[in-house]
């Protein structure tokens, strides 16, 4: 059977997802970066005629984008390997796949853009190695990558917020550390879905561009040892005395993985609010007009506050994409195990995303996410 063809980059945050999937899935893959006539002429019209990454031929030559909807598809092949099978641990690692996706932007795109005396000979290197071959190609890679810069303005880095991007992702990066000092993975010896998402942010950006590399190579450790355990085939786990590859019993949650939960809540839970009270008006003004569209990477600015700093950053519909996962799951949870979720969820004050809601659900259709 051929490998799987994934489309995507190192330098790509999103394409960290799947990539490490198939690394620990022990699936065949080749990364290819997505500057060939056939990814133009073949793959992108059947990937909703949008050239993101990642994008993957499967083995059959299916061709899937999106690192949520390919990974959906192998663990439909694969009996749900890698997601927990207790309600608090499945809860939480669908709510890290949010906040893989959207909330850790800020400090991914602010150390990427934001430095560019450390920075700016990696990305331009980057860059360039993505983009088509021509006579322009220095001059065409240097344009992507003004927009990308431009862009990490809208997600809230800008200079009035640096400080306060800075403190939140180094406390962070403390809580990490402290959890992956006492296991290997977010839930035990074994990486979930939680995982895969939050590696995609700490691996494609903070992980890997020069500067926030060092900073966890320097300050966090055990952070950047998760890191690198993800995407290694490997179990890679000889400092820690428990090997077991198997998620903690009991449903357990550890104390140290609350405290990286609750430091997540600090701007994630203002700035979900904020972005849904944003998207639901712009839904009311829309009317049913919207109704199998293509959703838009944003749709206005959401204003919220952190620690009395004032925040703008692009209302992104996606967010409730993956976030109504977590809703649902818990909807359909008896009323014990509810319960249990919600306590779980109040301690890590993230209680209010569990009612967080779009007023119009959003679907796929044909390699796009759509209005329904």
């Amino acid at each position: 059977m051929k490998p799987i063809i994934l489309y995507g980059s190192s330098l790509s945050l999103y394409t960290g997802r799947p990539r490490s999937y198939f690394i620990k899935a022990g699936l065949d893959y080749r990364e290819v970066t997505p500057v060939t006539q056939r990814f133009s002429d073949t793959i992108v019209p059947l990937a909703g005629g949008r050239r993101g990454v990642p994008t993957i031929e499967t083995e059959e030559g299916e061709v899937i984008r999106d690192g949520v909807a390919i990974i959906d598809h192998y663990e439909k092949k694969r009996s749900n390997d890698f997601s927990p099978s207790t309600p608090k641990q499945l809860a939480l690692s669908l709510l890290f796949d949010v906040i893989g996706a959207e909330g850790i932007l800020r400090p991914a795109m602010h150390y990427r853009w934001n430095f560019p005396e450390q920075n700016a000979s990696f990305l331009q290197f980057h860059f360039e190695s993505m983009t088509p071959r021509g006579p322009k190609r220095a001059e065409h890679a240097e344009q992507v990558a003004n927009a990308m810069r431009a862009a990490c303005a809208g997600f809230g880095a800008v200079p009035e917020t640096f400080a306060l991007v800075e403190d939140l992702y180094v406390e962070l990066m403390e809580r990490l550390n402290t959890h992956f000092s006492r296991v290997p993975y977010f839930f035990g010896g074994k990486p979930s879905i939680g995982d895969f998402g939050m590696i995609a942010p700490f691996f494609g950006h903070l992980g890997r561009d020069p500067m926030p590399l060092s900073m966890m190579q320097r300050e966090t450790v055990r952070l950047f040892r998760w890191v690198e355990r993800m995407n290694r085939p490997e179990p890679d786990v000889g400092e820690f005395e428990v090997q077991d590859g198997e998620y903690l019993g009991e449903d357990e949650i550890p104390d140290s993985l609350v405290e990286v939960v609750k430091q997540i809540a600090i701007d994630f839970v203002p700035e979900t609010t904020a972005a849904a009270n944003c998207i639901n008006q712009w839904l009311e003004q829309q009317g049913d007009g919207v109704a199998g569209k293509e959703v838009l990477r944003g749709v206005g600015i959401a204003q919220f506050t952190v620690r009395g700093v004032s925040i703008s950053a692009l209302a992104q519909p996606f967010r409730f994409y993956l976030l109504k996962r977590v809703q649902d799951y818990y909807a359909q949870l008896d009323s014990a195990d509810q319960l249990a979720v919600l306590e779980l969820f109040t301690q890590c004050n993230m209680q209010e995303v569990l009612a967080t809601t779009l007023t119009r659900a959003i679907g796929r259709h044909e390699n796009l996410e759509v209005w329904q």
